[in-house]
Parts: C-alpha cells; sequence; structure tokens
C-alpha cells in the first residue's frame, strides 16, 4: 500500500516583519506544493531499512531499523495521537546519525528537516522498514515555506497509516482530513518545524495544513476565507536571507527609534486589517473583483514601502518592484486571470536579470493526500 501527501507552501501577503512587533500579519497558501509518497514492503521482501528519497537535490539516505531503535530507545511504543517535541538527548542521538551520511557541504542547510523528518517517522511510525519520497515545486530558502510543508505532507502521510485518524484507504483522488485531525496533523508538524527552525511562529505550518489564508496576530491565528480567486506573480531573487539577522536589525533600529518605528508597526497593522478584510468581502461581479484586486495591490505597494522604512528590503528587491511597476504590476499580484501578456513579458525581463518567477493561485486547499497512486 503507498499513500501520496501534498501540503501547499505560503507566502505572506502584508506584516511580515512586523508581527514580531505586535502587528497583524496575513499570510495565504499557494498553489506550489510538496508532495511525500510512503509505502511500506510486503512481507516477502527483506528489507529492513528506512530510506529516504531527496528528488530536487539527488540524495538518498537509508538507516537499518535495529540502528534507529538502538539510537531512539526511548521511543519503545511510538503515540500518534500526542505530539511530542525531540528532546535535547534525542536532537543529539539523531544529529549523530544525520553526521555519519556525510551531506555534502553544499547542502548542509538539509540535515536538520532529515532529523525532523527521522523524528517525526519514528514517532508516529515506530521502527518499521518504509520508503519515503519527497518532491517539491517550492524553492528552498525562499520564504515560500518550504520547510513547513515538508513537515506537514510529512505528517499527513504518516497519521495516515496510524490509528489516530479515519481514512477510506481506497480513496484514489486527493481528500482531506477531518477538523480534529487536521488540528493532530498541524500540531505534529509544528514538533517537525521546532527541530527545523528552533522557534517558527507556527504560521507556515497553520497555512499548510488548514489552506485558505489565516490573520496573525501576538500568538493568535484567525483562519479567513478568501471569497474571489486570485494569482501571484512570485518573484525568488536568488539572494540568500539570514532571517535571524534581519530580525534582529529591526529590533536595533527600534531600539534607536522607539516612535518613528512604533508608526511603521502602527501602520503596517492597519494595512494587514483592511486587507483581510477586503479578502473576505464577496465581489458579485466581474468589475467588483478588479476594485478588489486593485486595492489589494496597493496595500502590498504600501507594506512594501515599510519594509523598506524597517530595513529589510535589498537591491534585489527593488530591481523586482522597479520592473513590475513598468508593467503596471503590484511585486507580487497577477491578477484573477493571471495578466495573460503582461505577465509573460515581465516573466522574461524579471528572468533576464537572474531571478526565477512563479506563477500561483492564492487561497486554496490545505493539506490533502490519496491512496494507491496519484490523482
Amino acid at each position: 500500500m503507498e499513500v501520496k501527501a501534498r501540503a501547499p507552501g505560503k507566502i505572506i501577503l502584508s506584516g511580515e516583519h512586523a508581527v514580531v512587533h505586535g502587528s497583524t500579519a496575513v499570510a495565504s497558501s499557494i498553489d506550489l506544493y510538496t508532495y511525500v509518497s510512503l509505502s511500506f514492503p510486503t512481507p516477502s521482501d527483506s528489507d529492513d531499512a528506512l530510506r529516504l528519497q531527496l528528488k530536487e537535490v539527488g540524495l538518498e539516505f537509508s538507516w537499518p531499523i535495529g540502528r534507529l531503535k538502538a539510537v531512539l530507545s526511548e521511543l519503545d511504543i511510538p503515540n500518534s495521537s500526542v505530539p511530542t517535541s525531540c528532546s535535547l538527548e534525542s536532537t543529539k542521538s539523531l544529529a549523530a546519525l544525520v553526521d555519519e551520511l556525510k551531506i555534502p557541504e553544499a547542502k548542509i542547510g538539509l540535515g536538520a528537516g532529515v532529523l525532523a523528518f527521522l523524528w517525526l517517522y519514528s514517532s508516529i511510525q515506530g521502527f518499521k522498514p518504509a520508503t519515503v519520497v519527497i518532491t517539491s515545486e517550492l524553492p528552498l530558502g525562499s520564504g515560500l515555506g518550504s520547510s513547513a510543508a515538508f513537515c506537514v505532507a510529512l505528517s499527513g502521510a504518516l497519521l495516515s497509516f496510524s490509528d489516530s485518524v479515519s481514512l477510506d484507504l481506497c480513496h484514489k483522488e486527493w481528500t482531506s482530513f477531518g477538523e480534529s485531525e487536521l488540528d493532530l496533523l498541524n500540531k505534529w508538524a509544528f514538533e517537525g518545524e521546532k527541530i527545523i527552525h528552533g522557534k517558527p511562529s507556527g504560521i507556515d505550518n497553520t497555512v499548510s495544513t488548514y489552506g485558505n489564508m489565516i490573520k496573525f496576530r501576538s500568538g493568535s491565528l484567525t483562519r479567513i476565507k478568501s471569497n474571489t480567486t486570485l494569482k501571484m506573480l512570485i518573484t525568488n531573487t536568488k539572494v540568500g536571507r539570514n532571517t535571524k539577522a534581519l530580525v534582529a536589525g529591526v529590533s536595533d533600529r527600534t531600539l534607536r527609534h522607539p516612535k518613528g518605528m512604533a508608526s511603521v508597526f502602527n501602520a503596517v497593522d492597519s494595512i494587514s486589517t483592511e486587507m483581510a478584510n477586503i479578502i473576505q468581502s464577496s465581489a458579485p461581479d466581474d468589475l467588483s473583483i478588479t476594485e478588489k484586486e486593485a486595492k489589494i495591490e496597493e496595500l502590498m505597494e504600501m507594506n512594501q514601502g515599510l519594509l523598506q522604512c524597517m530595513g529589510v528590503s535589498h537591491a534585489s528587491i527593488e530591481t523586482v518592484i522597479r520592473t513590475t511597476l513598468k508593467y503596471k504590476l503590484a511585486s507580487k499580484l497577477t491578477g484573477a486571470g493571471g495578466g495573460g501578456t503582461v505577465v509573460h513579458e515581465v516573466t522574461a525581463e524579471l528572468e533576464s536579470c537572474g531571478f526565477r518567477c512563479l506563477t500561483a493561485a492564492i487561497g486554496g486547499n490545505g493539506v490533502e493526500i490519496c491512496f494507491g497512486g496519484s490523482s
């Protein structure tokens, strides 16, 4: 039996960085996915190893089941219904296993993801031989929630073969989990995110699990639903980012200019709140949809200006904005129809600068699974 799970990436429409300082942020799922395929060997198969294939980076790892048991002896009886944090002792033991893999220096950042994989697999499924194959449409380290989509899709695949969820194993089409099952899945995915990122906000895995959009403020997540299909042009500048350094830079600027930065954060909060209200409003005809898109575009441009005020923009981002404005497009939005010829033209110009462009619909479904083959 084989199960496939897919989980969407995410994009923050407004409020990034300011959310750390109490502002509201709005995030949405995008229809670019990470896929996890999980299959167990037949009883006649003598294979007694856990195998992980990372298709996009061309890496494959395997661990003898006996080795995993020895390393994680405290996980004698896994309990998939109780999400468990990886202890410091388990982290050290698993890190030693990952070190043995001799991951190439250029791909060393994958180590934390492999560690999260080992913890989630062992915690939910125990020590069973299996093959897990990962493929993804999401570029790594680009702010599109690739690690969360990985943790969510993996948790979905693992839970689907556990006693904690009830599913129709004959379902060959993509289907979702029940609400309480999604809650459990989201908590497991968050444990994986903690291994990868240390102290994640929970925004990425929540959007990937439930889909659609969320409004987030001071630790409180509110799920919101868009009444209009929107498509976005997403540009990956391929400029590496150190999120911790960016966050620290915003905090330092806030200490130097407390009143000015407080005004910036208040403005961001107002933009996010207004955007959430517009997204949820109904648009009965094409004119209303166009007006709605125009308002969202303008709010996103305003949000980008405030990111400059916070000192977290970059020369390559300004190049993207100048280019998209030339074509009368916001930096992320392409319109419900995908923008037609204009999008092809702006994409060609941006990619000539060495950037990578993706077009994605926002606000779609969250994690889904299917059994026995792909749909």
